[in-house]
């Protein structure tokens, strides 16, 4: 593959570094040089003066791929045949040629958490993916990423609606709760087995005893990988109360959590901050739909990064649209969160806890080669995204305002 020099850029490498008349050095689809005397020899030559060049966006938390933009027809975003259903893969419902990709590098959105929605206390696993590809395993940076919970009004309506419990916040967490029990069980069941099979392996093979094992579960072994941190939780939960709850199941159980919307995470924020679990607020935009979200407000953000948090901003698209990622990162500059540390909130916070802070999030030696050039201060509303790259490709070339037709 060529290698390209992107030189003269404003380069914000995402680790706090500003690089005034930088440059950036792709091959093979992977980042090989960054600062500001780079070796050009052999490369094609790209001059960027003028424009900002920053890492790719990552929206932490969209439906972007599965919700079926335009027609029920195409939805296939939560599974509400049974109120526990970790063993489904938003994977598996992923169209490529959705829409909400060429938003996301229209916007400059290089990487997705693609997750279902939250309709069930224990929905299924979530993957994370680049924005541009035909085939949605071609695109996936993780698989799975995660599993997501969702407590509060959501939940409870979807049983309400399906006449099938849970249909109260009690019953969202016995269900979740219950759930766990039974995958602890799992375990057990299966490291006797393998016990076991130890024992029996250790004799001679005329004194073997034939063993059974246990039936396989895709449910429960899924929850397994959560009980044993290998995969974090992503609870859907805007509420106090279902914040506090879903920090009691995370500290009954021992697993990995991390919080989703958390509409009301500033009022306990030093519960969340003493036990650093990371925050994915958003949607910032839109309205106030659910009771839940009253006190919703976009200046959480900066009260939660001064406070010490984690913070990942995301777009829950397509309740706002996936390329308004940087737009609603501008409004919370706006209501008070600084300038140095937005940039972190779409690109090293959500990369980490997306499980893929090696591959992105960050312009370093090493690192995939997705990239955006912007032709002025990334936080002046006024500045467009002029080119995404993605692997070092070009996925996105602006020339103009974008007019549906």
């Amino acid at each position: 593959m060529t290698r390209t020099a992107y030189t003269n850029a404003t380069i914000w490498t995402g680790t706090g570094e500003v690089i005034d008349r930088g440059g950036l050095v792709t091959q093979d689809g992977r980042i090989v040089q960054v600062g500001s005397n780079i070796d050009m020899s052999g490369s094609e030559i790209v001059d960027c003066a003028g424009q900002y060049l920053l890492p790719g966006f990552i929206d932490a938390h969209a439906h972007t791929g599965i919700w079926g933009e335009g027609s029920h027809d195409d939805f296939d975003g939560n599974e509400m045949s049974e109120a526990i259903t970790p063993y489904v893969r938003a994977l598996d419902s992923i169209y490529p040629e959705d829409p909400g990709f060429d938003d996301a590098r229209r916007g400059g959105v290089t990487t997705i958490g693609i997750m279902h929605g939250s309709a069930n206390p224990i929905g299924g696993q979530l993957t994370v993916a680049k924005s541009a590809g035909l085939v949605a395993d071609d695109m996936v940076l993780r698989e799975p990423a995660g599993v997501k919970m969702a407590f509060g009004e959501n939940p409870k309506r979807v049983g309400e609606s399906r006449k099938r419990a849970p249909t109260t916040r009690m019953g969202v967490a016995h269900l979740a709760r219950k759930s766990f029990v039974e995958a602890q069980e799992y375990q057990k069941d299966w490291e006797h087995y393998e016990a076991l099979v130890a024992a029996e392996a250790a004799k001679p093979e005329s004194e073997r005893t034939p063993l059974r094992s246990p039936k396989r579960d895709l449910g429960l072994e899924i929850l397994v990988k959560v009980l044993n941190r290998e995969l974090p939780i992503r609870n859907h939960a805007h509420r106090m109360d279902d914040i506090r709850t879903a920090i009691r199941l995370s500290e009954e159980f021992g697993y990995e959590l991390i919080l989703d919307h958390a509409t009301e995470a500033h009022r306990i924020i030093d519960e969340i901050v003493s036990r650093n679990i990371p925050v994915c607020l958003g949607p910032l935009m839109g309205g106030r739909s659910k009771r839940e979200v009253a006190r919703k407000t976009p200046a959480s953000v900066g009260i939660m990064v001064k406070a010490g948090a984690k913070v990942i901003v995301m777009t829950d698209s397509p309740f706002v649209p996936v390329e308004h990622l940087r737009d609603q990162v501008i409004i919370a500059i706006r209501e008070g969160l600084p300038e140095d540390r937005a940039l972190e909130t779409i690109t090293s916070n959500p990369a980490d806890i997306l499980g893929v802070a090696d591959r992105v999030g960050t312009l370093e030696v090493g690192k995939d080669a997705d990239f955006i050039l912007m032709n002025g201060d990334p936080w002046d509303a006024r500045t467009r995204v002029q080119q995404t790259f993605i692997n070092g490709q070009l996925v996105f070339s602006a020339d103009g305002p974008y007019i549906p037709d």
